[in-house]
C-alpha cells in the first residue's frame, strides 16, 4: 500500500497515525508530493513497486496528479481530502474533514471503476492532455478562481469563493463558440458559462450537473448563455428549482434546459471561442484557453 501525501494541506502526524491504526502491521510505502511534483511521478513508483492501493491525502490537485498515474491499472485510488473542494471525494462520499474516517471508510470500501474525463487543450496556455476527475469549465466558474485571494483562501476554505463572485460576474461577459457534441455538426452559440463533468456536485451541495454519473460512460455538458435581468432569473431558477430542489423532490428524471440553460450527455465535445477564456479544471484554475476537446475513458480508474 502506498500513501501520498501534500505537506502543505496535511499534518503528518495524524496522516500516519490513522494508517498505522487502520492498517496495522501491513506494509506502507510513504511518498511526499513537492511543487515540482504534485503527486504523478510518486503514483507512477507506487505502481512499479507493486501497491494495490494508493492513497492521496491533499486537496484536488493532488487527487488528480495521483489517479492521473493509476488510470488503466488494478491499483485503486483511496482518497484524504484535505484541501479547498474536495470535489471528487464530495461526489463518492468520502468523509470530510476527518483523517481517520476517510482512512477507514477507504479501508472498508469494495473497489469500484469510474470514468476519467480527458481535456485536450489545443490553443489555449496549457496545451497538451489532461486528466480530470469531476469538471471542467470557463465563465463564471473559472473566473472566480482566478480572481480569489490565495491567502484568503487558505484561512477561510471555499467561503472566499464568495469574495470573488462579483468580480467574476462583472468580468464574464457573453462569448462567441462553436461547439459540437459526439458526431453532430458544430452549433454557433453565445457562452457565458461553459461546464463538462463527470461529476456535478460542487461547494456547499451544490449540483451543476444534475445528470452527471461517475460510472456511466458519458460526460455531461451545462451551457449557460444568460444575459441581463431575465436571463439570470430564468438560470436561478433552472439550477436552483427545476434542476435542485424540484428534482430532489422527485420532480424531472433528466436535467431540465432552459432558454438560457442547456445540458445534455455525450462522449465528446469539441469547442472553438472566438476569444480565449479563463479555463479551470477539477477547481484548478489553468490560465486561458481558446480551442479544446474533452473525451472520456470509460470504467478507467479503480477507487475505494
Amino acid at each position: 500500500m502506498g500513501v501520498i501525501w501534500n505537506p502543505t494541506k496535511v499534518d503528518e502526524a495524524e496522516l500516519r497515525t490513522a494508517i498505522e491504526s487502520v492498517h496495522a502491521g501491513e506494509d506502507v510505502r510513504w511518498w511526499e508530493t513537492t511543487e515540482q511534483d504534485p503527486g504523478r511521478g510518486m503514483a507512477e513508483e507506487a505502481v512499479r513497486v507493486g501497491c494495490a492501493v494508493v492513497y492521496a491525502a491533499g486537496g484536488d490537485g493532488t487527487v488528480r496528479a495521483v489517479a492521473e498515474a493509476l488510470v488503466d491499472t488494478d491499483v485503486a485510488l483511496a482518497i484524504i481530502p484535505r484541501g479547498t473542494g474536495n470535489l471528487l471525494a464530495r461526489n463518492l462520499g468520502v468523509p470530510l474533514g476527518d483523517v481517520r474516517a476517510a482512512v477507514e471508510h477507504a479501508a472498508a470500501a469494495e473497489g469500484h471503476t469510474i470514468d476519467v474525463g480527458e481535456v485536450r487543450i489545443i490553443e489555449g496556455d496549457d496545451e497538451g492532455v489532461h486528466g480530470f476527475l469531476v469538471m471542467v469549465g470557463l465563465g463564471l466558474d473559472a473566473q472566480m478562481l482566478a480572481a480569489t485571494d490565495d491567502d484568503l483562501k487558505a484561512k477561510a476554505g471555499w467561503l472566499a469563493y464568495v469574495q470573488a463572485l462579483g468580480q467574476a460576474a462583472a468580468a464574464t461577459e457573453l462569448v462567441g463558440a462553436q461547439i459540437a457534441l459526439d458526431d453532430e455538426e458544430s452549433q454557433d452559440i453565445s457562452v457565458h458559462t461553459l461546464l463538462i463533468g463527470n461529476c456535478g456536485m460542487i461547494q456547499g451541495g451544490i449540483t451543476l450537473l444534475p445528470d452527471a454519473v461517475p460510472d456511466d460512460g458519458l460526460i455531461d455538458v451545462l451551457v449557460i448563455s444568460a444575459e441581463g435581468v431575465r436571463g439570470w432569473l430564468d438560470t436561478a431558477k433552472s439550477l436552483l428549482w427545476d434542476n435542485g430542489l424540484k428534482r430532489m423532490l422527485g420532480g424531472a428524471d433528466e436535467a431540465v434546459s432552459t432558454e438560457f440553460t442547456s445540458h445534455a450527455s455525450v462522449t465528446r465535445v469539441r469547442v472553438e471561442l472566438d476569444e480565449p477564456q479563463q479555463f479551470e479544471i477539477d477547481g484548478e484554475e489553468v490560465g486561458a484557453v481558446r480551442v479544446f476537446e474533452v473525451g472520456v475513458r470509460a470504467a478507467s480508474l479503480l477507487v475505494r
